[in-house]
């Protein structure tokens, strides 16, 4: 049972997942990337042939969601049902999906149980968590809140260095609609009371990792003496 909970926020692009992943390897801690989970029910509502934007039929529909994920950051994985479904959630129908799905109240309630529930079972002593709306809604009493931002410039150019097969101009694109979309929903541009902010503009990937961790132990250390 984890007793250390560490929740990040951050925009689209802001490395939040590869930061996170790479920081519960160094603490050996487990992992949760909550945005898979409303990829994985995107891309089960598209299976289904469902439409995104009918909200009533997915929220009745989501008893028959049967989601799992794996909280080894060395093992990672995504499933829904028996099919294994950790790159098929990255596909561009789904990216294109999942804000749709997302911003519905009654399914982020739903999720966000489901998270809690995830959170409490995790078998390492810590766990990382990451997503939009992770220190403020799913995890706002985590002795340790953290908010992993960037320039709206390096996040782009971050992104189009993922995804190779899409040109710079789509992929602004689209972080800058997901952004949008999602930000109808939860703030995660700004952070809340409590809540450290980490901007990564000018630091490389280990910088990045490190100040991450610098926080955490600060945090952790005063959570324990305090």
């Amino acid at each position: 049972m984890a007793e250390i909970f560490v929740a990040i926020d951050g925009p689209a692009g802001s490395g939040k997942s590869s930061i996170s992943k790479q920081a519960a390897r160094r603490l050996r801690y487990n992992y949760l990337d909550t945005g898979a989970a409303y990829r994985a029910l995107a891309w089960w509502v598209l299976e289904r042939g469902m439409s995104p934007a009918d909200s009533d039929a997915i929220v009745e529909a989501l008893p028959d969601w049967d989601y799992d994920i794996g909280v080894d950051p060395d093992e990672y994985f995504v499933t829904v049902g028996e099919t294994d479904i950790t790159e098929a959630i990255r596909e561009p129908r789904v990216s294109s999906a999942v804000s749709g799905v997302a911003r519905v109240p009654e399914i982020r309630e739903h999720v966000n149980a489901l998270f809690r529930s995830i959170m409490r079972s995790a078998p390492r002593d810590g766990i990382i968590v990451e997503g939009r709306d992770i220190t403020t809604v799913v995890a706002p009493d985590a002795p340790v809140r953290i908010l992993l931002t960037a320039s709206e410039e390096v996040r782009m150019a971050r992104r189009s260095a993922e995804l190779t097969t899409e040109n710079a101009t789509e992929v602004a694109d689209q972080l800058r609609k997901r952004d949008a979309a999602d930000s109808r929903v939860v703030d995660f541009m700004t952070a809340a009371e409590g809540v450290v902010t980490v901007d990564s503009t000018t630091l490389n990937f280990d910088q990045t990792v490190d100040a991450v961790l610098d926080v955490i132990r600060q945090q952790t250390a005063r959570t324990t003496h305090g």
